[in-house]
């Protein structure tokens, strides 16, 4: 499992959302800025804190052309239930199989018991211009804004 690094382009990935629609990373790239994080767990605290913090920064992402996309393992009813309890306005993705986890090389956490906490800021083409790697759920938000910031103002 090779890790993604900056500079890297994303892989091309796709996956079921919380409407049950299928996802293609095609249909982003290339028009907007994408901040990719992957999460250990639905409905846990600090991947709660992590995802209602992303939703109350949300307009300032949209405001600067980017898409907010959370994947974790759970299911889509998970992510449908996750998302109507804490209103939250960006795009889910279920990735049960941990096809795209693998895919981008997210390391797992804590000794390898679970599923790392990683974020990544793309630029409209989908070339990595930052990775953020912490177990710190809430520390994700100002990092990913600010490195989308950067993007705006070149």
């Amino acid at each position: 499992m090779k890790e993604l690094k900056v500079g890297d382009v994303i892989p091309h990935f796709s996956a079921i959302d919380t409407e049950g629609n299928l996802f293609d990373s095609k249909t982003v790239l290339g028009q907007k800025p994408l901040v990719i994080y992957f999460y250990p767990k639905d409905n846990t605290p600090g991947c709660t804190a992590q995802a209602c913090s992303f939703r109350d920064q949300y307009e300032d992402f949209k405001e600067l052309g980017a898409e907010v996309i959370g994947i974790s393992g759970d299911s889509t009813s998970s992510h449908q239930k996750f998302a109507k309890q804490f209103k939250l306005p960006f795009i889910l993705l279920s990735d049960s199989n941990k096809a795209i986890r693998k895919l981008f090389g997210v390391p797992t956490g804590l000794f390898g018991l679970m599923p790392g906490r990683v974020t990544y800021v793309t630029d409209k083409n989908g070339v990595i211009q930052m990775i953020f790697d912490s177990m710190m759920a809430t520390k994700h938000i100002p990092k990913a804004l600010q490195a989308t910031q950067k993007l705006t103002s070149k």
